[in-house]
């Protein structure tokens, strides 16, 4: 007898309803996004008249059948009655929030260590979103050439740390474009600047391995879940895709309680410690859960600053895991025509670049300070649009950036700050 034969039979079964979760994730097929409510199954969001009238059509297998319910609370309360999620329409899923909390977090829970799907239940992230015609822009070499402040031979010595060891250590003074370098790097790896594939971090000193790995949040109602955090969900999407490099920037390394943060990642970020063969169990993973790894198509990126003295060194069990790369101030040829090709006047360039490498010789100098805490290029690159302003434009900069960071550097001995401030505008 059809699903609509009886008016005493039901619908639909729950059976029913998988049936088309599942021919959705198997076909990729993009649903109409709802506009109020969504069906929450497996940590993913579906409008919910659309999936029911999929499952309609196949178990009436009538490819044309219409739901016969409209959309709103007669559908809802007929896929609740099936044991279904209903909730109302937020922009991003988080779990452990909500009344679908519990379920995201126990299937986060299942789902996050191998990165793999282990059923055909498993579905896409963004199921329930229409495919999006959107390209990333290309990003070709000459282009990063062009606005990187590195000559070709050092991008190359770049490229090879980062492909040989898969995770890289950008480190400088503040204002070395450390994090624009960090993610121009991966532009190229994908060839594109395709910001699905990377994820930005940063470090602080309250950041925790709850953060970064997996631990336990409360949710509104003050009940505490099992939540993944940045890298496990990552990875989960990088295994999914092993075809395509994955990449993870971290921000300031070295602000954050580095082993404490990482934890088994200190084990798994070499490069031959990567993929299932080298997973480790995680110490809040249920006794059931598959073990954790990094895969081989994730590359780290990482910044550190050399400059702030409340900082510890990194320890050598991490150092040996990356591959470094230093970083210094570039008040040489490539700033000189950035700047020329932004109409900055000539005498205002040749006054900004012969004045701040005397400051940085200074400060190299120092016997207090060093070459770590030399000032970098990056407070200059975004000259004013017309060229008149340029000169209040560097003043201000002076003035306002500088000088305090100076005022910082030599706070016993302000009088030194004071004359090298001076002799920055005079």
């Amino acid at each position: 007898m059809s699903v609509a034969a009886s008016d005493s039979a039901p619908l639909l079964t729950r059976e029913q309803v998988l049936r088309a979760l599942r021919q959705i994730a198997r076909e990729g097929r993009p649903l109409p996004p709802s506009t109020v409510y969504e069906l929450v199954y497996r940590g993913r969001r579906y409008p919910p008249r659309a999936v029911a009238e999929l499952a309609y059509r196949l178990a009436t297998a009538n490819p044309a059948a219409h739901w016969p319910r409209p959309a709103g609370a007669p559908t809802n309360a007929l896929l609740e009655g099936l044991d279904f999620t209903i909730s109302t329409k937020r922009p991003v899923l988080t779990s452990g929030s909500g009344p679908d909390g519990e379920e995201v977090a126990h299937q986060q829970a299942e789902d996050l260590y191998t990165g793999l799907a282990k059923n055909t239940d498993a579905l896409p992230a963004h199921a329930a979103e229409p495919g999006s015609p959107y390209a990333a822009p290309s990003y070709p070499r000459a282009e990063a050439l062009a606005e990187l402040f590195i000559t070709e031979t050092e991008l190359d010595a770049a490229l090879a740390g980062l492909a040989r060891r898969r995770n890289l250590l950008l480190q400088g003074p503040p204002g070395t474009g450390k994090t624009f370098l960090a993610r121009r790097l991966a532009w190229l790896l994908l060839g594109a600047q395709d910001e699905s594939r990377i994820e930005l971090v940063q470090f602080h000193p309250s950041y925790g391995y709850e953060d970064f790995m997996l631990g336990f949040r409360p949710d509104a109602k003050g009940r505490f879940h099992l939540v993944p955090g940045v890298l496990p969900l990552l990875c989960q999407r990088a295994a999914a895709d092993p075809g395509r490099p994955y990449f993870l920037l971290i921000d300031e390394v070295n602000r954050g309680n580095v082993p404490r943060i990482f934890g088994e990642l200190l084990l798994l970020l070499e490069a031959d410690k990567r993929g299932p063969a080298h997973a480790l169990r995680l110490p809040y993973a249920p006794p059931d859960a598959p073990k954790f790894f990094v895969p081989d198509n994730l590359y780290v990126i990482g910044t550190l600053n050399l400059a702030d003295r409340s900082l510890s060194p990194l320890d050598y069990a991490l150092r040996r895991r990356f591959a470094f790369v230093a970083l210094g101030p570039q008040f040489g040829p490539p700033l000189r025509q950035q700047l020329a090709a932004r109409q900055v006047p000539a005498d205002l360039i040749e006054q900004l670049c012969t004045r701040m490498a005397t400051l940085n010789q200074t400060i190299a100098d120092d016997p207090e300070l060093g070459p770590d805490f030399a000032i970098g290029h990056s407070y200059f690159c975004q000259p004013p649009a017309r060229p008149e302003q340029a000169a209040a434009w560097l003043r201000l900069i002076f003035e306002q950036e500088i000088g305090p960071l100076l005022t910082d550097y030599w706070r016993e001995q302000p009088a030194t700050a004071a004359t090298q401030l001076r002799k920055l505008l005079m």
